[in-house]
This record gives C-alpha cells, sequence and structure tokens, in this order.
C-alpha cells in the first residue's frame, strides 16, 4: 500500500512545471547583456567603463557622441585621457582611489567645455572566470556631466507636452540656456514687449511661477534620446579594436 508523507501531498497540491521554468530563467545570459547594452544606450548621459589604468572596456552611445574631441576627456586608441595636461593626475588619482573603494567627484575642463565627472568603484564579480581574482583588475563607472544645463531633445518634447508654439519653444530654449530676455529680443528682432509677453504665456501654460522654476521644471525632465541617431557601435569593437 502507498504511503503518502507531507512532501508528497505538497507535491500533490503544487505540482513542478514542465518544460517551463519562469520567465527570469529563460533569458539568457547573452540575451540579457544585448537588453542592457541597449538600455545604456538609451541612456542620455555618457557613460564609460574603465581599467584602473583608463583603459576602456565599454562605452555608451552617449559617451561616444560627447567625447568629440572638444571634451575635456578625449579617446586614444582603447585608452582614455585627460585632454588638459593640468586634469591628467587629478583623473589618474581618482582612478586609483576607485581601485580601493572610494567614490570621486572630478571637475574638468575649463570655460564652456567645464563638466563634472563621476568615479564610482564597481565591485569584482563573485564568478572571475579562469583569470581569477588576482588577476583581473576591478573596473571604474565614469559617468559624464552635462555640458549644457537642458537638453534640445527634452526642451522640445516638454514643450510639445504643454502646447507651446515655436515662437514659445525657441524663447524656451533661451531661457533654459541663461540668455536673458534684453538678449533674446536682440537674437529675434523684436520687441521687448513681445518676448515679455511669450514669457508670460510659456508661465501659464507650464504653471510656473517665475523664469527659475521654469528653468528647474526643463531641467530635471528625464532625458530623451533621439530616434533618428547615427547607430551605435558595437560595445565589443570599442573593447577589442
Amino acid at each position: 500500500m502507498f504511503e503518502t508523507t507531507p512532501w508528497t501531498h505538497a507535491a500533490a497540491l503544487h505540482p513542478r512545471p514542465t518544460g517551463y521554468a519562469g520567465p527570469e530563467r529563460r533569458v539568457t545570459g547573452s540575451d540579457l547583456a544585448h537588453w542592457l547594452r541597449r538600455m545604456l544606450d538609451e541612456i542620455d548621459y555618457g557613460m564609460l567603463m574603465v581599467t584602473g589604468d583608463g583603459q576602456v572596456t565599454y562605452l555608451n552611445h552617449a559617451a561616444r557622441l560627447e567625447l568629440d574631441g572638444a571634451h575635456p576627456l578625449q579617446m586614444l586608441g582603447r585608452m582614455l585621457r585627460a585632454h588638459r595636461p593640468q586634469d591628467v593626475a587629478p583623473l589618474f588619482d581618482a582612478l586609483a582611489a576607485a581601485q580601493r573603494g572610494l567614490r570621486r567627484l572630478l571637475t574638468l575642463g575649463e570655460g564652456d567645455q567645464r563638466i563634472s565627472v563621476s568615479v564610482v568603484p564597481l565591485p569584482q564579480s563573485a564568478d572571475h572566470g579562469h583569470d581569477g581574482p588576482e588577476q583581473r583588475q576591478p573596473l571604474v563607472l565614469l559617468v559624464l556631466g552635462k555640458r549644457q544645463v537642458c537638453e534640445q531633445l527634452s526642451v522640445h518634447g516638454f514643450a510639445r507636452s504643454v502646447g507651446l508654439t515655436p515662437a514659445e519653444t525657441r524663447v524656451l530654449e533661451l531661457l533654459c540656456a541663461g540668455v536673458r530676455p534684453e538678449e533674446i529680443r536682440q537674437r529675434h528682432g523684436v520687441a521687448i514687449s513681445t518676448v515679455r509677453t511669450q514669457i508670460g504665456s510659456i508661465r501659464a501654460k507650464t504653471g510656473a511661477a517665475s523664469i527659475r522654476e521654469l528653468v528647474r521644471q526643463v531641467a530635471v525632465l528625464p532625458p530623451l534620446v533621439g530616434a533618428l541617431r547615427q547607430a551605435p557601435v558595437p560595445p565589443a569593437s570599442a573593447a577589442r579594436s
């Protein structure tokens, strides 16, 4: 006679599925890596993973666009370097500190190209592969700050969402760039009363009590990445070229 046990009762109430391992198990490691790269390419902040000596192992689409030659950082082959000689030591000091688990916030460049860079140590994975933990350098995440407060795509998306006219959108762009109403008048060749009327209309449509609050609304918008853009270079080419 078959004798039941607590385990057999549990098995009868909750039979194990056959041929189904759950959605989280159907995603392979290569699939996950693919979608993580796609996700990082949709983030409108330049992000790079580098070793302690500045060798780039990955950079997202925004970083490729940011490192345009005018940026305080530049790519020399696979190596990341500071453009100005006076920025070289602070950059490598921050990378060395990250190897010890310390975070840093760097300020590099000058004038309109002056930016901040967040330097974040990345803990090593428990799985070090065949090389062993002693042979693998800890990676460091660099997040590039913006060279302007409000991104153009975000401004245009915001303007459409609140129903701004093309003229009001142009005024909003200049306000977000720090341009004063008198200079906007000169650039657009209109009366100052026209500019003030446009600003008043923008404030009414956005509910902003002041120009400062209006700029803040745009500055904290989630970044928008253009759909029509240059196809990103496959990450493997950046690490293996």
